[in-house]
């Protein structure tokens, strides 16, 4: 027994938590909140915002609360929020989250320690992931380059630290892209020595603590392609969770690097002829076939990465096209697509937006947040199927894409295991476009299938010639799934059981809300040592607390006994 008692003791005080990985996140789908603009705790929807100023609008985390019914109508389970750490003071301009100097306290301009840790209880009391942006690159200042005063960064009070001033010139050249800083000569962003072991160090501490202490699921890292590859599998081992890098270069056979190190990034690559493809009836169409094809040439598995279409960094949709049409096929191919969906706040609402000023960040307050918009619902029923097919069609997103078929508006793409494979058929002709007809071939669905078209619920057959006769129109996108697999999906009439799966499941499974079926109607981009815990880590979590309890009474008595 006295051999036993270091294993208990160990036990006593070890706390597990459950820690969300790749198998997890796959079957998931993201919304992005950019936490100052997406609801304020008094659920104002007229205030006033200083957006073109780059000023605080008083978004908080118990406004994310409020409005998780908002997100969760859309069928999310998953969302995505705005680096959580202490921002520069100054009116800089540069104030949403992205300019940190202090990782050990929290942006009271977001709300407390108690709001936050509420914000992840809400969340996976919903069956939700909680995905926190943070910053390694760099700190911010708010003077001159050649003049910062180290000392007040926490907790890298040192200029050994930081690599000497330089400014980054272009992005040919990465070591300079790594070394150097980013910002401006007004509010440079001091870039640290990721390559130093005291600074790994410290920085895996801190995100251990992080994630633990406010129960974090997943990592979105920003500006990664500026910090070297071989900083991150530390750094994401010492999370304990899955990561997701900011990789913000279209070039493949560069940035799949980071992929590999990291686990996952942000798939920049496509998204560039994904915005070209549909953002006129002239888009390259074949361009984004062709990236679809040499991304799964340079990179191991691009079905990891986050595909998006829109983000606060990049212009929205709208300044190339008013289409609706068009932003259909746009949200259905980064919903249906290889990847783990992202949709962008304010994207549901057709939001408009350029990036010089940051116009694409006005609060979604501005839109009322509208549960009617047509592709809300469009949104809606998309996440909904997916959802669905992850659980119906085995190992569905570790699927590659097929295209199928490609003429000079159109495509096809086939995804998943034969037999239930999704069927998407997507065009950039836009909205009036008169009605056609394709045949589709090469889908692997068997002559007299019946197949339901998820966006319209109308169901077709499977031709005796194996094609997919597909009656196009209007512009819209056409989505096909085997109608025998529907059952218990809560899409186009069937119905949906109404259990609630454990929110800690490590299966990726998840509660979604019953869907009704909605009907379908009606030029892009260029390329010093610190031991405490993260940010108000007297409060542990509930669910480790709970855990502590239960081994506690389970070991109490054999201890007693063998002391005894």
């Amino acid at each position: 027994m006295k051999l036993l008692l270091p294993f208990i003791i160990l036990s006593i005080n070890t706390h597990t938590a459950y820690a969300a990985t790749l198998e997890d996140w796959r079957g998931r789908t993201i919304y992005q909140v950019l936490t100052d603009r997406f609801a304020r705790s008094d659920g104002s929807s007229t205030a006033a915002c200083g957006v073109v100023e780059g000023l605080y609008c008083h978004g908080s985390w118990k406004g994310i609360i409020d409005k998780l019914d908002y997100i969760r109508g859309m069928n999310f389970d998953a969302i995505w929020i705005s680096p959580v750490v202490t921002q520069l003071p100054q009116r800089t301009g540069d104030g949403e989250a992205y300019t940190g100097y202090n990782l050990y306290s929290l942006n009271a301009n977001f709300g407390s320690a108690e709001d936050l840790r509420a914000l992840s209880d809400a969340l996976h009391n919903r069956g939700m992931y909680l995905m926190l942006d943070i910053v390694v690159n760099h700190m911010g200042y708010a003077g001159e380059p050649d003049s910062v005063d180290y000392s007040i960064f926490d907790p890298f009070n040192d200029e050994r630290y930081f690599h000497p001033y330089c400014a980054i010139n272009g992005n040919t050249n990465q070591t300079e892209v790594e070394v150097c800083w980013l910002g401006d000569t007004i509010v440079p962003l001091p870039d640290l020595r990721t390559e130093d072991e005291d600074v790994q160090d410290m920085l895996q501490r801190w995100i251990s603590s992080m994630v633990s202490n406010y129960s974090i699921d997943g990592l979105r890292i920003d500006t990664t392609i500026n910090v070297q590859p071989e900083f991150f599998p530390d750094f994401v081992n010492a999370s304990g969770v899955f990561a997701m890098g900011e990789t913000m270069q279209g070039d493949n056979s560069l940035v799949c690097r980071w992929a590999e190190m990291i686990g996952s990034i942000l798939n920049y690559p496509i998204y560039y002829p994904l915005i070209r493809a549909f953002s006129s009836a002239q888009g390259s169409i074949n361009d984004l076939v062709t990236t679809i094809y040499t991304m799964r040439e340079n990179c191991a598995d691009p079905t990891t990465f986050g595909l998006f279409s829109e983000n606060h960094d990049v212009e929205r949709f709208t300044q190339y096209t008013n289409d609706t049409a068009q932003a259909k096929n746009l949200i259905t191919f980064t919903i249906m697509g290889d990847g783990i969906p992202i949709i962008y706040q304010g994207q549901e609402q057709h939001m408009a937006g350029g990036i010089s000023p940051y116009i694409n960040r006005t609060p979604l307050w501005s839109t009322g947040y509208d549960t009617e918009a047509s592709l809300y619902k469009h949104i809606a029923t998309l996440v909904a199927a997916r959802q669905h097919i992850v659980k119906t069609s085995d190992g569905y997103a570790k699927f590659a894409t097929e295209v199928v078929y490609q003429d000079y508006h159109s495509f096809a793409m086939r995804k998943g295991k034969t037999g239930q494979q999704v069927v998407t058929i997507l065009n950039n002709n836009g909205e009036g476009t008169p009605e056609f007809k394709l045949d589709i071939r090469g889908h692997d669905l068997p002559s007299g299938m019946q197949v339901t078209e998820l966006l319209t619920c109308t169901n077709t057959s499977v031709e005796a010639s194996g094609a997919l006769s597909v009656h196009m129109g209007s512009g819209l996108p056409k989505v096909y799934y085997p109608t025998h697999l529907l059952v218990d999906s809560g899409l186009c009439g069937m119905d949906k059981s109404t259990s609630q799966p454990d929110a800690s499941s490590s299966d990726g499974n998840h509660p979604e809300v019953v869907m009704t079926a909605s009907t379908a109607t009606a030029s892009g981009p260029a390329e010093p040592s610190h031991t405490r815990l993260a940010l108000g880590a007297t409060s542990s979590r509930k669910s480790k607390d709970a855990m502590t309890y239960s081994v506690f009474c389970v070991f109490l008595p054999i201890l007693v006994f063998s002391l005894g």
